[in-house]
């Protein structure tokens, strides 16, 4: 995985620190701000279950297929979530941004727009390619309610990106994948139309 290395990133808002097992016990604390772990719609491991979570997204980082960070507040200095590069393809220099929670707290701020512009920018270095989002499917399991309140959140994050506004809705990850995709990888040199969707 050396096209994706771990890195970290700043912003005036937030930082983006490659994630370590020093970050338990203050991303325990942020789970427990709002119970995230209850939540229906989204995967926020339990505070008694953080531990082997940082395990996993470091397992997968050393199979070269995740680079997790922490996500600093960088008013208070502590872990307040969690984001990663998932899905990385190092031979179509291909990866998504997502596996993305938040404490309660910092929820509905421009923290989650700081981080998001600090992973593409990023992103589009190492990939040297482009940005493309793509809603998220509801499970085949989701009931008819639920299937709803999916395509009503991304509706949400929608009006919010055209409107400047933080894109994480009342749960802790929005329910979108953001992919970056180098246009080489589909033989583009300046028309786009056969880019996937």
């Amino acid at each position: 995985m050396a096209w994706l290395e771990p890195v970290t990133l700043r912003s005036a808002r937030v930082t983006l620190e490659p994630l370590e097992h020093r970050h338990c016990a203050d991303l325990i604390e942020a789970v427990k701000d709002g119970e995230l772990w209850t939540l229906w719609y989204t995967f926020v491991p339990r505070p008694d279950k953080m531990s082997a979570e940082i395990d996993r997204r470091l397992g997968l980082q050393a199979a070269g297929a995740m680079l997790p960070f922490a996500v600093i507040d960088n008013a208070t200095a502590k872990a307040v979530g969690m984001t990663t590069y998932m899905d990385a393809d190092a031979v179509n220099r291909r990866l998504e941004i997502g596996f993305t929670w938040y404490r309660k707290r910092v929820q509905r701020t421009n923290l989650n727009t700081q981080c998001k512009l600090l992973l593409l920018t990023q992103g589009d270095r190492t990939a040297g390619g482009e940005a493309r989002r793509h809603p998220a499917q509801p499970p085949p399991h989701a009931e008819r309610n639920g299937a709803r309140h999916l395509r009503l959140q991304h509706h949400r994050e929608r009006v919010a990106d055209r409107e400047g506004a933080s894109c994480v809705g009342a749960g802790a990850a929005a329910p979108s994948v953001i992919s970056l995709t180098t246009t080489e990888g589909f033989g583009l040199s300046g028309n786009r139309s056969n880019a996937p969707e």
